[in-house]
């Protein structure tokens, strides 16, 4: 079994875990994430020396394609999408000896058995021992239908039986489209695969500024020490791009922003600035503090359906100066569409730590710039002093940076120079990049490491997603059968719906600027 007794935590720079041999199999390979994200990111895993040596990847597809065909395909992706440019050419030509592509229909089981016989060919030549990552970049509804011939075809193993070698499945969310469609699924993939094999990925775990959450709570005393509801006046979470749905119309249509979006990137935030200093690193202990949040948050009531729970949906406008359609312009999107492409939530979280504290979440397409941000907003000092005409000073802002330019930044008060004595407030700000003079590893490098080693605490657990779904669900009832008559409510290049800066105001606060 791997050694995992180094943490990803323990280990800001490069891991010194031991990698075991194995070969990655990618479902769907012919699809947008494997060009723009996967293979960049496997492809950079190599150039940094992260990857086994004895290691391949496989592509699988319904499209007729050789393997020369795909490895030029993929290697125009990585001169593209790679975050380090130029390609280099040696290195592609040694990585590209070890990509391989299968053509097969996911339903053909004949067509698996191939693949098996393939991957027993790559073993003996390479090494890999037949330890097996399966990658499912697929539509959810293929997710039972692939695990179901990969277990009859015995290309994934009973963990209970084999010891000498693994297989490790990777699942892209949504993981369902509710509580009842989460558990339907976890309790079809329990028919051919074990807890432990399931890795749910989320690639904002992934993130380096994500990850560094943790880290900045609990190594630091002086922010654990006032991160309570005696300190602390209310959390925004802001999950903003500037783009619209582009070509994913009809996956949208049955999305929406609340399960794309809130579901499972905003929760996931909340929960790691939240939860309570688990008792160790080890996965295990992070899930249970992060289960523990979404346990806590207090469910909706029917008055908060209308007045905490606002949606809203992009009309025509303009991005940077250049027009942009509206949402029910957009491809394979209906004209009359009621499908929310901007949610904001306001949460309480009824625990001893957070009782009284407002959780403030938005997120939305079509808004005037792609940013994703925590925002934890101070309570003013107690007294009267430096009052300035009964004008109070700017609260003390915590700003969290996720993407882009990640760092952290602190807003404070201070005096500007001068015999007048105003008061103005500063940033103390913080960068990735400037401070260590390079750019943070892509999210999926990180998750694709962590799933060949073992290590699942950046993957959310399956009483995460229930805890998640639970949560939602109920409002995502109440938005079907409640249409909006309003929409669209906002225009493209805007912050969204008025309706969420009343719900802000009506608590004597106000979004933040980004």
């Amino acid at each position: 079994m791997p050694d995992t007794s180094s943490h990803p935590l323990e280990e800001p720079g490069v891991s010194s875990r031991f990698i075991e041999p194995c070969i990655l199999v990618i479902y769907g390979a012919t699809g947008d994430l494997t060009a723009r994200k996967l293979i960049p990111a496997i492809y950079n895993l190599a150039r940094e020396g992260q990857l086994p040596t004895q290691f391949a990847c496989v592509g699988f597809a319904r499209r007729e394609k050789t393997n020369e065909q795909f490895r030029a395909e993929m290697k125009q992706a990585v001169s593209s999408f790679s975050r380090v440019k130029p390609l280099d050419e040696a290195l592609w030509k040694n990585f590209e000896e070890n990509l391989y592509y299968h053509r097969s229909e996911f339903h053909e089981e004949e067509g698996y058995q191939r693949l098996k016989n393939l991957l027993t060919e790559l073993d003996g030549k390479l090494g890999t021992k037949g330890n097996r990552v399966f990658y499912l970049s697929t539509q959810p509804s293929f997710f039972p239908l692939i695990c179901e011939k990969m277990q009859k075809t015995e290309l994934i193993y009973d963990a209970n039986k084999t010891q000498d070698k693994w297989s490790r499945i990777i699942i892209e969310k949504p993981f369902g489209h509710d509580l009842d469609s989460a558990k339907a699924l976890q309790k079809e993939l329990l028919r051919f695969l074990k807890e432990e094999q399931i890795y749910r990925i989320d690639h904002y775990l992934g993130k380096e500024t994500v990850q560094n959450i943790l880290v900045f709570r609990f190594a630091n005393a002086l922010f654990e020490s006032v991160w309570n509801n005696r300190y602390i006046d209310h959390v925004q979470i802001t999950v903003a791009e500037d783009i619209g749905i582009g070509t994913r119309g009809a996956f949208w249509e049955e999305a929406g922003m609340l399960r794309d979006i809130v579901q499972n990137h905003m929760m996931q935030l909340l929960s790691l600035v939240a939860m309570e200093p688990p008792v160790s690193l080890a996965a295990d202990s992070i899930h249970d503090e992060k289960v523990k949040v979404l346990q806590a948050i207090r469910p909706f009531q029917d008055a908060d359906f209308e007045h905490s729970c606002i949606r809203g949906q992009y009309a025509p406008g303009y991005i940077n100066g250049e027009p942009a359609v509206g949402y029910r312009q957009e491809k394979n999107v209906s004209p009359e569409s009621n499908v929310e492409t901007y949610a904001a939530l306001r949460l309480f979280i009824d625990n001893w730590r957070w009782s009284g504290v407002p959780f403030y979440l938005r997120g939305g397409k079509r808004l005037p710039k792609r940013a994703t941000e925590i925002a934890v907003v101070f309570k003013d000092p107690p007294g009267v002093l430096f009052q300035q005409q009964n004008k109070r000073n700017e609260p003390n802002v915590l700003s969290l940076r996720i993407q882009p330019n990640e760092g952290t930044g602190l807003k404070i008060n201070c005096k500007v120079p001068g015999p007048s004595s105003p008061i103005q407030p500063v940033k103390m700000d913080f960068r990735y990049g400037s401070y260590f003079g390079m750019s943070p590893p892509e999210a999926y490098e990180r998750l694709i490491q962590d799933c060949i080693l073992g290590d699942n605490t950046l993957f959310a657990r399956q009483d995460e997603v229930f805890n998640s779904w639970r949560l939602l669900t109920p409002l995502i009832n109440y938005w079907l059968t409640n249409k909006k008559t309003d929409f669209p409510n906002y225009q493209s290049g805007t912050w969204g719906p008025k309706s969420a800066d009343e719900m802000l105001e009506r608590d004597k606060r106000k979004w933040r600027l980004i």
